[in-house]
């Protein structure tokens, strides 16, 4: 016999035979254990309901005898005699009408009862009035005392209806008394059965003496017939109040207690054994089963126990090939506290360390890649500033040079423009042509002021703590007025506790004017005209913006904007500066200039500063 068969074997003779034998032994011992409890509680709750019952009956029949008693019905008109039995209605709500008969039981007087819809009474049918009167016969009761209660039978409201019993109290002394006559409907004492049998997997009744159901928790039942089996096991004469019993095929488990105070009522609690024993039946279910599945465990283990050595011998060796093939991150799986478990652990740590020091020189190599990118991505950001630079410098030479050599023929034109003006008389034919050549000259004077003024912005910036909102403000003052006038509606939203930076207050008014400039000329055609500059402090850096409605700049433009002579105004002016200038303060002071541009919907120019 192999061993695998050996050790199942075992394995089954030792632990799974022994745990059925014991499982089962104790399974049945607890499934006799549960049913005597839970007969024990059946009987419990039969016997406290059927006292509730009593007690619920009782204290209504003891509330009307005691008002009843209270009052001299002898001297009382028939108007007091309605007002005393309304006070005996409204003792209990389980009360469905009052009403008062002679010594000989015939009706004196108008019944007290609330009509089908009524309160928190059950509802009474006038026309049960002489039924109600019939319903105990009171000239058994004229011997009593004043306040001497007796209860007749009960009997069914209607079809489908609720039951009944009535109560008769007697309203004086001697043979010729009156009595007062109720119905009490088990209205409350059904809600009772409820309120006890609240998380009970069956049903509670309650029966007379004849085995008819007068109220229960099933609503349907009400009014039937009693199982036979169980009404004929309901105790009689002076058998024990309270026992429980069991009947039917499906087997019912009945516990049955009398209501006290000789009213001849039954409790009969009634519960389905297949219910009642549904937990100790599915635990043996559930050890069957669990027997079942621990065998095949058994079996399977079993199996994988003969293979594991050889297992664990392959897994060491598919380790050391990995390791071999460079796979450092392969691991030996590591069971148990053997020999080859420390062999394992010896592999792994070994593939550890490699693993350590190959993500070691991975780590290097990617920091000195990005070290490299960061000092190639310096390296363009210089060599795109230092272009810039050298175009600023060749435009300035450019400009000081043509500047120093128009100037002067400039100034000797527009002399003798103005002399040959001055002399011509206001009919002069030729005035007009001179006034143009006049405006030329000066046109093209202002124009080489511009270049010369360009080309000598090339002084060391002397950079100083400024505050933003009043360079903004002062540098506004200088062109509000052409702003108001071509209809520009100017919005100021400066920063409200200030936005100091480090900046050149001249150069940086007159990059703002730059930009204020552009903004007027892209807004000339525009139908809204609306010029916003702010100023603020974001992520560390002061910034003021100048943003406008005018008729923005095309995505094949955008790079070129900060170019000497370049521009894109449809009257060309300035000579393509503006920007150009912006630029060089802003680069020169540490700052940056961000810009947001849509064709038609204008552009927004963000002028970004080192905070002092």
């Amino acid at each position: 016999m192999k061993l695998y068969q050996q050790l199942v074997l075992f394995m089954l003779a030792a632990t799974v035979l022994p745990l059925a034998l014991v499982g089962f032994l104790v399974l049945s011992r607890a499934e006799q254990a549960l049913s005597e409890r839970i007969s024990a509680e059946q009987r419990a709750l039969a016997t406290a309901t059927a006292e509730g019952v009593a007690a619920e009956l009782m204290e209504t029949v003891d509330a009307v005898a005691r008002v009843a008693e209270l009052i001299d019905w002898q001297s009382a008109d028939e108007e007091e005699a309605r007002g005393a039995l309304s006070l005996l209605y409204n003792q209990s709500t389980a009360l469905s009408a009052v009403l008062r008969l002679d010594a000989e039981g015939r009706l004196q007087g108008q019944p007290i009862f609330q009509a089908e819809g009524g309160g928190e009474h059950p509802a009474f049918d006038p026309r049960q009035v002489e039924r109600l009167a019939r319903a105990v016969p009171v000239q058994t009761l004229r011997h009593g005392g004043k306040g001497e209660a007796a209860l007749g039978q009960a009997y069914p409201l209607g079809e489908g209806g609720m039951a009944a019993v009535a109560v008769a109290v007697k309203l004086g002394q001697g043979e010729a008394a009156p009595f007062a006559l109720a119905e009490i409907v088990f209205r409350d004492l059904e809600d009772l059965l409820r309120r006890r049998a609240e998380g009970l997997l069956g049903r509670m009744d309650l029966v007379d003496g004849s085995g008819r159901i007068l109220a229960s928790t099933l609503p349907e039942r009400r009014l039937q017939p009693l199982e036979e089996a169980i009404a004929q096991r309901l105790p009689q004469g002076g058998e024990k109040t309270a026992q429980s019993f069991r009947v039917g095929d499906p087997v019912l488990r009945v516990s049955t207690a009398r209501v006290p105070e000789g009213l001849g009522f039954h409790v009969v609690l009634s519960v389905a054994e297949a219910d009642a024993l549904a937990p100790v039946r599915s635990l043996r279910r559930t050890v069957l089963m669990s027997i079942g599945l621990a065998l095949l465990v058994l079996l399977a283990l079993g199996g994988l126990f003969t293979r594991r050595i050889n297992q664990r011998l392959s897994d060491v060796v598919a380790g050391a090939e990995a390791f071999g093939r460079g796979e450092l991150d392969r691991r030996v799986k590591v069971e148990g506290s053997d020999e080859l478990s420390a062999l394992a652990t010896t592999f792994n740590h070994m593939g550890a360390e490699l693993e350590t020091a190959r993500a070691r020189l991975m780590r290097w190599n990617d920091d000195l890649r990005l070290r490299v990118d960061e000092a190639l991505a310096d390296l363009r950001t210089a060599q795109a500033q230092l272009v810039e630079t050298q175009k600023l410098a060749a435009v300035g030479q450019l400009g000081a040079g043509v500047a120093h050599e128009l100037n002067n023929p400039l100034a000797g034109i527009l002399g003798y423009v103005q002399l040959m003006l001055m002399s011509r008389p206001d009919s002069d034919p030729d005035l007009d042509m001179l006034r143009k050549i006049e405006g030329s000259a000066k046109r093209c004077k202002e124009i080489t002021q511009n270049l010369l003024r360009f080309s000598q912005q090339r002084e060391r910036t002397d950079l100083r703590a400024v505050d933003l909102n009043t360079v903004v403000r002062d540098a506004l003052t200088l062109t509000e007025n052409q702003v108001q006038a071509e209809g520009i509606t100017l919005a100021l939203e400066l920063a409200p506790q200030g936005v100091r930076v480090m900046a050149d207050s001249g150069q940086t008014s007159q990059a703002i004017l730059a930009l204020v400039s552009n903004a007027r000329t892209a807004m000339q055609k525009s139908p809204a005209k609306t010029l916003t500059v702010r100023t603020g402090e974001r992520e560390g850096r002061g910034f003021f913006e100048v943003e406008d409605t005018g008729k923005g700049i095309s995505p094949e433009h955008r790079n070129r904007i900060f170019e000497p002579f370049f521009t894109t105004k449809d009257v060309w002016s300035n000579v393509g500066l503006g920007l150009s200038v912006t630029y060089r303060v802003v680069t020169e002071a540490g700052g940056s200039i961000d810009v947001r541009s849509e064709p038609g919907k204008g552009s927004c120019f963000t002028v970004w500063l080192t905070k002092a």
